[in-house]
Protein backbone atom coordinates (compact mmCIF):
# COMPACT_ATOMS: atom_id res chain seq x y z
CA UNK A 1 0.00 0.00 0.00
CA UNK A 2 1.39 3.36 -1.02
CA UNK A 3 1.81 5.82 1.82
CA UNK A 4 0.36 9.29 1.50
CA UNK A 5 3.02 11.94 1.97
CA UNK A 6 2.33 14.36 4.83
CA UNK A 7 3.83 17.76 4.21
CA UNK A 8 6.20 18.86 6.97
CA UNK A 9 6.04 15.47 8.74
CA UNK A 10 9.82 15.17 9.20
CA UNK A 11 10.12 18.65 10.71
CA UNK A 12 7.19 18.11 13.08
CA UNK A 13 8.63 14.81 14.28
CA UNK A 14 12.09 16.22 14.90
CA UNK A 15 10.88 18.92 17.29
CA UNK A 16 8.84 16.49 19.41
CA UNK A 17 10.10 15.70 22.90
CA UNK A 18 8.84 12.16 22.35
CA UNK A 19 11.32 11.42 19.55
CA UNK A 20 14.62 9.73 20.44
CA UNK A 21 16.91 11.51 18.02
CA UNK A 22 20.07 9.40 18.50
CA UNK A 23 18.90 5.95 19.64
CA UNK A 24 22.23 4.22 19.03
CA UNK A 25 23.90 6.45 21.63
CA UNK A 26 21.46 5.13 24.24
CA UNK A 27 22.18 1.46 23.58
CA UNK A 28 22.30 -0.31 26.94
CA UNK A 29 21.28 2.89 28.76
CA UNK A 30 17.56 3.31 28.13
CA UNK A 31 16.83 3.33 31.85
CA UNK A 32 18.51 6.74 31.94
CA UNK A 33 16.08 7.99 29.30
CA UNK A 34 13.06 7.11 31.42
CA UNK A 35 14.84 7.97 34.68
CA UNK A 36 13.48 4.82 36.36
CA UNK A 37 13.95 1.05 36.48
CA UNK A 38 10.52 0.07 35.18
CA UNK A 39 10.37 -2.65 32.49
CA UNK A 40 10.71 -1.54 28.88
CA UNK A 41 8.42 -2.90 26.17
CA UNK A 42 9.09 -2.36 22.46
CA UNK A 43 6.78 -2.25 19.44
CA UNK A 44 8.29 -2.56 15.97
CA UNK A 45 6.18 -0.94 13.29
CA UNK A 46 4.21 1.29 15.61
CA UNK A 47 2.22 2.95 12.81
CA UNK A 48 -0.01 5.81 13.91
CA UNK A 49 0.46 4.86 17.55
CA UNK A 50 -2.99 3.69 18.67
CA UNK A 51 -1.70 0.50 20.27
CA UNK A 52 1.40 1.87 21.96
CA UNK A 53 -0.29 5.02 23.24
CA UNK A 54 -3.19 2.91 24.50
CA UNK A 55 -0.77 0.61 26.32
CA UNK A 56 1.21 3.50 27.81
CA UNK A 57 -1.99 5.07 29.09
CA UNK A 58 -3.25 1.80 30.53
CA UNK A 59 0.03 0.65 32.11
CA UNK A 60 1.87 3.61 33.68
CA UNK A 61 4.30 1.25 35.47
CA UNK A 62 5.73 0.08 32.13
CA UNK A 63 7.90 2.09 29.75
CA UNK A 64 7.13 1.86 26.03
CA UNK A 65 9.17 2.53 22.91
CA UNK A 66 7.86 2.37 19.35
CA UNK A 67 9.95 2.04 16.20
CA UNK A 68 8.52 3.36 12.93
CA UNK A 69 10.49 4.22 9.80
CA UNK A 70 7.93 6.28 7.87
CA UNK A 71 7.66 9.99 8.69
CA UNK A 72 4.16 10.32 7.27
CA UNK A 73 2.93 7.59 9.62
CA UNK A 74 4.92 8.43 12.73
CA UNK A 75 3.83 12.07 12.65
CA UNK A 76 0.27 10.94 13.43
CA UNK A 77 1.46 9.13 16.55
CA UNK A 78 3.44 12.19 17.60
CA UNK A 79 0.37 14.40 17.19
CA UNK A 80 -1.69 12.08 19.38
CA UNK A 81 0.87 11.81 22.16
CA UNK A 82 1.42 15.55 22.26
CA UNK A 83 -2.15 15.91 23.49
CA UNK A 84 -1.76 13.38 26.33
CA UNK A 85 1.52 14.34 28.04
CA UNK A 86 2.56 10.80 28.98
CA UNK A 87 5.99 10.26 30.53
CA UNK A 88 6.40 6.53 29.80
CA UNK A 89 6.57 6.51 26.01
CA UNK A 90 9.05 7.46 23.29
CA UNK A 91 9.38 6.86 19.56
CA UNK A 92 12.30 6.02 17.31
CA UNK A 93 12.27 6.85 13.60
CA UNK A 94 14.39 4.07 12.17
CA UNK A 95 14.39 0.86 10.16
CA UNK A 96 13.80 -2.24 12.29
CA UNK A 97 16.75 -3.96 10.66
CA UNK A 98 19.15 -2.13 12.99
CA UNK A 99 17.21 -2.96 16.16
CA UNK A 100 20.25 -4.85 17.49
CA UNK A 101 22.31 -1.67 17.12
CA UNK A 102 19.81 0.28 19.22
CA UNK A 103 19.19 -2.00 22.22
CA UNK A 104 21.38 -4.28 24.32
CA UNK A 105 19.63 -6.74 26.66
CA UNK A 106 17.10 -4.23 28.02
CA UNK A 107 13.74 -5.09 26.41
CA UNK A 108 11.32 -7.32 28.34
CA UNK A 109 8.55 -7.68 25.77
CA UNK A 110 8.31 -7.17 22.00
CA UNK A 111 5.10 -6.42 20.09
CA UNK A 112 4.74 -7.14 16.37
CA UNK A 113 1.34 -5.87 15.27
CA UNK A 114 0.11 -6.21 11.69
CA UNK A 115 3.61 -6.33 10.27
CA UNK A 116 4.17 -6.27 6.52
CA UNK A 117 3.68 -9.91 5.42
CA UNK A 118 6.14 -9.66 2.52
CA UNK A 119 4.15 -12.36 0.68
CA UNK A 120 6.71 -13.17 -2.04
CA UNK A 121 9.04 -15.97 -1.02
CA UNK A 122 12.13 -14.08 -2.16
CA UNK A 123 11.27 -11.40 0.41
CA UNK A 124 10.80 -13.84 3.31
CA UNK A 125 13.95 -12.61 5.08
CA UNK A 126 12.32 -9.19 5.48
CA UNK A 127 9.49 -10.57 7.61
CA UNK A 128 9.83 -9.48 11.22
CA UNK A 129 9.55 -13.09 12.39
CA UNK A 130 12.20 -14.43 9.99
CA UNK A 131 15.27 -16.17 11.49
CA UNK A 132 17.34 -13.09 10.58
CA UNK A 133 15.23 -10.88 12.81
CA UNK A 134 14.83 -13.48 15.55
CA UNK A 135 18.61 -13.62 15.86
CA UNK A 136 18.68 -9.84 16.27
CA UNK A 137 15.96 -9.98 18.94
CA UNK A 138 18.08 -12.40 20.99
CA UNK A 139 20.45 -9.50 21.72
CA UNK A 140 17.82 -6.95 22.74
CA UNK A 141 15.90 -8.97 25.35
CA UNK A 142 16.85 -8.52 29.00
CA UNK A 143 16.32 -12.09 30.22
CA UNK A 144 13.39 -14.25 29.15
CA UNK A 145 12.22 -13.41 25.66
CA UNK A 146 8.56 -12.68 24.91
CA UNK A 147 7.10 -11.79 21.53
CA UNK A 148 3.44 -10.94 21.08
CA UNK A 149 2.08 -10.65 17.57
CA UNK A 150 -1.23 -9.85 15.93
CA UNK A 151 -2.01 -10.07 12.23
CA UNK A 152 -4.88 -10.43 9.79
CA UNK A 153 -2.64 -12.41 7.42
CA UNK A 154 -3.05 -16.14 7.97
CA UNK A 155 -0.03 -17.09 5.86
CA UNK A 156 2.21 -14.76 7.84
CA UNK A 157 0.85 -16.18 11.08
CA UNK A 158 1.52 -19.75 9.93
CA UNK A 159 5.02 -18.78 8.78
CA UNK A 160 5.66 -17.11 12.15
CA UNK A 161 4.52 -20.15 14.13
CA UNK A 162 7.03 -22.31 12.28
CA UNK A 163 9.85 -19.77 12.38
CA UNK A 164 9.46 -19.00 16.08
CA UNK A 165 9.16 -22.61 17.23
CA UNK A 166 12.11 -23.63 15.03
CA UNK A 167 14.13 -20.95 16.81
CA UNK A 168 13.42 -22.09 20.36
CA UNK A 169 10.19 -20.23 21.16
CA UNK A 170 7.28 -21.91 22.91
CA UNK A 171 3.70 -20.96 22.08
CA UNK A 172 2.22 -19.64 25.32
CA UNK A 173 -1.04 -18.35 23.86
CA UNK A 174 -2.65 -18.66 20.45
CA UNK A 175 -5.90 -17.19 19.17
CA UNK A 176 -7.09 -18.14 15.69
CA UNK A 177 -9.90 -15.61 15.98
CA UNK A 178 -9.05 -12.95 18.54
CA UNK A 179 -12.47 -11.35 18.67
CA UNK A 180 -14.24 -14.67 18.95
CA UNK A 181 -12.00 -15.66 21.86
CA UNK A 182 -12.47 -12.26 23.55
CA UNK A 183 -8.98 -11.90 25.00
CA UNK A 184 -9.00 -9.83 28.17
CA UNK A 185 -7.45 -6.35 28.11
CA UNK A 186 -6.79 -6.36 24.35
CA UNK A 187 -5.63 -2.93 23.10
CA UNK A 188 -6.36 -2.57 19.35
CA UNK A 189 -4.20 -0.97 16.69
CA UNK A 190 -5.66 1.38 14.08
CA UNK A 191 -5.47 -1.40 11.45
CA UNK A 192 -7.12 -3.84 13.82
CA UNK A 193 -10.08 -1.56 14.40
CA UNK A 194 -10.62 -1.17 10.65
CA UNK A 195 -10.21 -4.86 9.91
CA UNK A 196 -12.64 -5.97 12.60
CA UNK A 197 -15.28 -3.60 11.23
CA UNK A 198 -15.14 -5.31 7.84
CA UNK A 199 -15.19 -8.80 9.36
CA UNK A 200 -11.55 -9.85 8.99
CA UNK A 201 -10.20 -12.54 11.30
CA UNK A 202 -7.42 -11.42 13.65
CA UNK A 203 -4.75 -13.94 14.64
CA UNK A 204 -2.77 -13.52 17.84
CA UNK A 205 0.13 -15.37 19.41
CA UNK A 206 2.34 -15.04 22.48
CA UNK A 207 5.73 -16.72 22.26
CA UNK A 208 8.33 -17.22 24.98
CA UNK A 209 11.95 -18.34 25.02
CA UNK A 210 14.33 -18.72 27.95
Amino acid sequence: MRLKNVKGAKERIEISKYLIKDPVSLKGKYKTLFKNKKPIHLEIGTGKGDFLIGMASKYPDINFIGIEKYDSVLVRAIEKIDELELDNIFFIREDAFIVDEIFDHEIEKLYLNFSDPWPKERHAKRRLTSPIFLKKYDTIFKKEKEIQMKTDNRKLFEYSLISLTNNGYVISEMNLDLYDDMVKDNVPTEYETKFVKIGKTIYRGVFNKN
